[in-house]
């Protein structure tokens, strides 16, 4: 298997992940939209009810998906996928593979984040489609999704089985580890459709943004009027979403989309976990208004915009320092940096150049820290009445410290000694001064 296969879990945690995914998060999908919609966000409410109806219980609150959820996904994700092919947009290209290969990308993501918001926003302006609709079929839409996207999932790892997009792709002999991490590292349709951008960026994100702006709606129209716990809440994530597609071309050279092969891991993720879980806490507040008042509303914004411009300022630093192969300023000095060779499978030898200074200097990839601290300021406006609205901020937390390591355990593999001395100069991975 191609480069992209050592830098991953061994084949028992593989499969022990794998059988998590399967057998615990789609029902935990399920509860914890009921939880948040139909049982005032408690857990103890549901757990509750299930103990006392069982696994009849548990069926009973399961909403088979309708023709109306699937009506909604498909056109959400024809509407999106229009969008990537045919708005205008800057030509960007990805790294160089492991096998030589340069994905080229069409940078519209800006554009394409414009245009779905403006034109949800207008549907309902003008009285032609509620969002509200969305919200009232949630629970069909996610069981939709969960069904839909395992699926999608298949016909993936056929897809890298029999018409491989390129030379990234190929098989580890383990037909469970190739369907969980991925056959391919860049499968498209076409020329031009990349199906990674659209899981991840199109659907995924874009769907994060389009959940927000619609929890924001039905309380609204069920209330008469928007919290400013709900404002607060709409405006960070709508802020960190709006940061991500401005950054878009950043992220396509990060692990998710240079090195993640698309598998179930992370396209059902992205499908299905992005839109249900990371938008929950938006979920929990329609019905559950909370007051700030103007002081603490204003001082939670403010706290969360700073942590979400830090995490961007951390990659627009990078991208600056690569670009300009290091000849920039970093904190207003020139920076430091270590110079790493490195052997392509193809045999031949490259340099990196790797940030030593700036929010680079201070850990490896201190990046996460705003990044969880944003989560955790557009959930706390939810205030400490139940537990399960924070639970994003705990499954990022996990997420980000595992990438972490999976990333760090990719730079030792591939430089060497080089990442020794990185290490060294760089000793804390994620928080300054403690690990």
């Amino acid at each position: 298997m191609a480069e992209g296969s050592n830098t991953v879990h061994s084949p028992l945690v593989t499969y022990a992940s794998m059988l998590s995914l399967l057998t615990l998060c789609p029902p935990f999908v399920i509860f914890l939209w009921y939880t948040m919609v139909h049982a005032d966000g408690s857990v103890s409410q549901t757990m509750a009810y299930l103990y006392h109806n069982g696994l009849r219980g548990f069926v009973d609150i399961w909403p088979p998906p309708s023709a109306t959820a699937f009506k909604l996904i498909g056109s959400y994700a024809a509407f999106e996928a229009a969008l990537q092919l045919l708005l205008p947009g800057k030509t960007v290209y990805g790294p160089i593979s492991p096998t030589g290969n340069q994905p080229v990308y069409k940078a519209n993501g800006v554009a394409a984040y414009v245009v779905t918001l403006v034109t949800y926003i207008a549907l309902w302006w003008f009285g032609i489609f509620n969002p509200t609709v969305v919200y009232d079929h949630l629970g069909e839409i996610f069981s939709a999704l969960i069904i839909g996207s395992f699926i999608f999932c298949i016909v993936l790892y056929i897809k890298g089985c029999v018409a491989p997009s390129s030379s990234d792709s190929g098989s580890s002999g383990n037909i469970i580890i190739d369907f969980y991490w991925g056959m391919e590292l860049y499968p498209r349709i076409g020329k031009h459709f990349d199906i990674k951008v659209f899981t991840n960026c199109r659907f995924g994100m874009m769907s994060w943004a389009v959940l927000a702006v619609t929890y924001c709606i039905k309380q609204y129209e069920k209330n008469g009027t928007i919290a400013d716990s709900m404002l607060v809440n709409t405006a960070l994530m709508l802020a960190y979403v709006t940061k991500f597609f401005w950054w878009e071309a950043g992220y396509w050279n990060t692990m998710d989309i240079a090195h993640d092969r698309a598998g179930f891991y992370i396209c059902w993720g992205c499908l299905v976990w992005v839109p249900s879980v990371y938008t929950s806490p938006g979920m929990y507040l329609v019905n559950h208004p909370v007051h700030l008042g103007t002081q603490l509303a204003v001082y939670i914004l403010v706290a969360g915009m700073l942590c979400i411009y830090i995490n961007y300022d951390c990659d627009r630093q990078r991208q600056e320092f690569r670009r300009k192969n290091g000849k920039c300023l970093v904190w207003g000095k020139a920076p430091s940096k270590i110079v790493a060779s490195y052997t392509t499978t193809s045999g031949e030898t490259k340099t990196s150049l790797l940030l030593t200074s700036g929010w680079w200097g201070l850990a490896r990839h201190f990046h996460y820290v705003p990044e969880i601290l944003a989560a955790f300021f557009w959930t706390v406006p939810a205030l400490f009445n139940h537990f399960l609205p924070y639970f994003y901020v705990i499954f990022l937390t996990i997420l980000l410290v595992d990438r972490a390591k999976r990333d760090d355990d990719r730079c030792r593999s591939k430089y060497g000694k080089y990442w020794k001395l990185y290490c060294e100069k760089v000793p804390y991975r994620i928080v300054p001064g403690i690990c």
